[in-house]
Formats: structure tokens, sequence, C-alpha cells
């Protein structure tokens, strides 16, 4: 059994179900900000501006609409339960390069409140990549109601 396979494992073994919660409220958080940046994109294209990426202006907006949607339907799926550790490993270089482009000079105070969420956000994430969906979720649902089927129809999966 590899190193994944059993922080997997770990991870299911030892998930109270209070982590759900924060599993939800992350997801709802994750939501709140891809609407308010789909509210407000001239602040994300802004920022994503300052980095310099040599790219251009609609490029820009193209890949700050794509972050937008991603973001929204990772936090539709986090509260849901769906999948959260290959949504926590899609978030992560979302986060990672947002800490980048938050820590760029010139940002402004409104940053610096938004670096720190993100940098929460973040640990979060790598919590949840590592203890997964918990008790409460639409996965474990899925998995009990297929270990369910599986024992009904057993000749089937001989």
């Amino acid at each position: 059994m590899n190193l994944i396979q059993r922080l997997e494992q770990w991870g299911d073994n030892h998930h109270p179900k209070w982590l759900d919660f924060i599993r939800i409220a992350l997801g709802l958080f994750l939501c709140y900000k891809s609407v308010t940046f789909l509210i407000d994109t001239s602040y994300l294209v802004s920022l994503m501006n300052k980095a310099n990426m040599g790219v251009s202006s609609f490029m820009i907006v193209l890949f700050g609409q794509f972050i937008i949607i991603v973001t929204l339907l990772s936090g539709i799926f986090m509260i849901m339960g769906l999948h959260t550790r290959i949504i926590c490993m899609i978030q992560i270089p979302i986060l990672i390069a947002a800490i980048l482009l938050l820590n760029l000079k010139g940002t402004g105070v409104r940053s610096a409140v938004e670096f720190s969420l993100t940098i929460l956000t973040l640990a979060v994430l790598v919590g949840f990549l590592f203890i997964g969906d918990g008790p409460l979720s639409y996965d474990k649902l899925f998995h009990e109601e297929d270990k369910s089927y599986r024992a009904e129809h057993e000749q089937l999966f001989k």
C-alpha cells in the first residue's frame, strides 16, 4: 500500500462529523468568492494584469472567467461532498497563484484581508486533501448504496 492510499485510509477512518460542517462552510465560501469575482471581474483582471503575464487582455479575461467557473463548481461539489480530494487538488494550484498575485507590491489593504483568507482557505483545502469527504457526503452515501447493491446482487459480481 503506497503513501497516498494509507493517507486516504487514515482520513476515511479518522473523520468526525463536525469536520463536514467545515467542508460545507468551505464550499459556501468558494461559491461566495466566485460570485463576488463574477460581479467584480475588473478586480480579478486588474490583479492578473499586475502580474505581467505577457498575454493579451482577452486571454486574461478568459482565464479569469475560467477560474470563476471552476471555483463555483468546486464550491458546489465541496458542499455536497462529491470528489472532495479531487476538488482540493484542483483548487490548491488556483489558491497558490492567488497568493502569488496578492503578494505583489501595490495591491492595497483589500488584498491584505484577502491574502489572509486565501492562506486560511489553502490550509483547510490541504487538510481536506488528506481527510477526504466524511460521513455526511454524497460520496459516502453512494459508496454505502453500492455496498448494499453488491451484497444483494452478489452473483453478478463474481
